[in-house]
């Protein structure tokens, strides 16, 4: 496990813009969305230390990874959108 694993200093740059909630729903589906908050903040149920295992951080990793191909599709779709209001 990861020592004393808050992740959202990790992903401060993008924390306010994902919903966190719905992000666990989706990647983590075998597991709460408070399970999947306390992971976040490296803490178990009960308050102790529970940071994600090296198996979830991959698996988080992953769905970050996923959330941000399918941004960078939804852009690309709309630039010919963008270049045609030019024209």
């Amino acid at each position: 496990r990861y020592k004393n694993s808050s992740i959202i200093p990790l992903v401060d740059d993008i924390y306010d813009l994902i919903t966190w909630g719905d992000f666990a729903k989706c990647f983590f589906p075998d597991h709460s969305v408070s399970w999947f908050y306390n992971k976040m903040r490296g803490v178990d149920g009960n308050g102790g230390i529970g940071a994600f295992t090296a198996e979830e951080m991959k698996q988080l990793s992953e769905g970050l990874t996923q959330l941000a191909d399918r941004i960078k599709a939804a852009a690309e779709r709309i630039q010919p959108c963008r270049s045609a209001e030019r024209a």
